[in-house]
């Protein structure tokens, strides 16, 4: 599993923002998207609670990204969900 991390202290507190990729061990596609706890969110698509990966479960996590805003982390999903996104992932994780 790949990650990048950026890391600071706000208001004595660690605040981060999760960019992440799954992908299912049914088709091997990839899934991309956010949330502020990523082993939470994980086990909700394994779950099957996610809809938009409940008929591909299980998912395995391959790729994450920490960031330090909510809209950081938005932007970079929508970065990775672009075609230019899609090829750095595959040479990534290839």
């Amino acid at each position: 599993m790949l990650r990048y991390a950026c890391i600071a202290l706000q208001a004595g507190r660690l605040i981060m923002f999760y960019t992440y990729v799954l992908r299912s061990k049914k088709d091997s596609n990839l899934y991309i998207g956010w949330s502020t706890n990523l082993s939470n969110r994980i086990q909700e698509h394994n779950n099957g609670r996610v809809q938009a990966t409940k008929s591909r479960v299980p998912l395995e996590l391959v790729y994450y990204e920490a960031c330090l805003t909510e809209s950081g982390a938005i932007a970079r999903e929508k970065q990775l969900k672009s075609g230019f996104g899609r090829a750095y992932l595959k040479r990534r994780l290839s």
